[in-house]
């Protein structure tokens, strides 16, 4: 370990499940966190603060201010100039914790760059919000034999579970298909930040159990608890499911990316486009839209109104379109301002 690192988890050493050893570990392990929402971003502080050495941080969106109630790795500075949450994230680890290596990606994570957006990791953290990217998680895990740990939170509730192949049941075996509520999110059904932090505390416990040589310690079941309703649910996860379809007949539709929409409804009222992957000029782009609307652009991101519409555009060619859920629509303005 590097002078001076073991007193600055001097606390953590002192534990003995973990001690110097596991620290070690710790510092010499490679995670990616896929999604830095809520539990993401709270999920990359924990793991920073504990020590992780290399966090691959994936998020598809920008920093909102009404993201600042939940999500604890950003402030109002990067509301104010939309940030991409990656980047922020990266960022502010490195304000606090400079050892760790933090890589931001700002992309929407497909299956077409999942090799090079989920390789060379010992494990994935779920910090999405919705099921079509959660499956698509758990065909590469299971492909490539990778421990996951799917987490989520909406209103007061907060659940996680420990996906390990061929030894625990995978997401499919428990969730064939979406279950139901999962068309829930914080934009329709609010959120405490108390279960975001406490599925995020859950799943960062358990990450550490795995990355620090305590494998024998991983929790066997799916757990949700409501914090507001004081309910508890356990459900075993100890063993794959007979004939599931992903880990029993190894058919992974979500990886091979069949009927995926290239066109989807992101968040409430607004529409994420995600058909061009093709390089943008953000500046020579923000030059041409000044006729037609306000137009604010970094190096990250590129913003434009036109009344009712704000169109987000990333340098990789996306586009979050706010103001409407009609996917025609927001295709229609897409090829009006950036091209076809």
């Amino acid at each position: 370990m590097k002078p001076g690192l073991e007193e600055r988890y001097s606390r953590q050493v002192l534990f003995p499940p973990i001690g110097l050893l596991g620290q070690q570990r710790l510092a010499e392990s490679r995670v990616a966190i896929v999604g830095c929402g809520a539990t993401g971003s709270a999920l990359a502080s924990l793991l920073a603060r504990s020590g992780v050495g290399s966090l691959r941080l994936i998020d598809r969106d920008y920093v909102e201010p009404s993201n600042l109630q939940r999500q604890a790795l950003f402030d109002e500075a990067d509301a104010a100039e939309s940030v991409p949450k990656a980047i922020a994230a990266a960022r502010n680890i490195a304000r606090f914790n400079s050892s760790v290596v933090a890589e931001p990606q700002a992309s929407d994570l497909v299956p077409e760059n999942i090799d090079r957006l989920l390789g060379n990791v010992q494990l994935i953290l779920d910090g999405t919000d919705n099921f079509e990217t959660r499956y698509l998680i758990n065909d590469y895990a299971v492909k490539n034999s990778l421990p996951w740990i799917y987490l989520g939170a909406v209103g007061s509730r907060a659940g996680t579970m420990n996906i390990v192949p061929g030894e625990t049941a995978c997401l499919a075996c428990l969730f064939p298909e979406p279950p139901a509520g999962a068309g829930e999110t914080c934009d329709t059904a609010g959120i405490l930040n108390s279960a975001v932090n406490f599925a995020a505390s859950m799943a960062a416990t358990e990450a550490l159990k795995l990355l620090a040589g305590s494998r024998g310690e991983l929790r066997q079941t799916l757990v949700s608890y409501d914090l507001w309703t004081n309910q508890w649910a356990e459900i075993s996860a100890a063993r794959p499911v007979p004939h599931c379809r992903t880990c029993g007949a190894r058919d992974f539709p979500h990886l091979a990316g069949t009927a995926r929409p290239h066109i989807t409804l992101c968040g409430r009222n607004s529409v994420q486009i995600h058909e061009h992957d093709r390089p943008l000029d953000l500046r020579d782009l923000a030059r041409r839209l000044e006729a037609h609307g306000n137009v604010r652009s970094s190096d990250f991101v590129l913003k434009f109104w036109k009344e009712p519409y704000e169109m987000t555009l990333f340098p990789d060619g996306r586009a979050i379109i706010k103001g409407t859920s009609d996917t025609a629509l927001a295709r229609s303005l897409y090829a009006r301002y950036v091209g076809s």
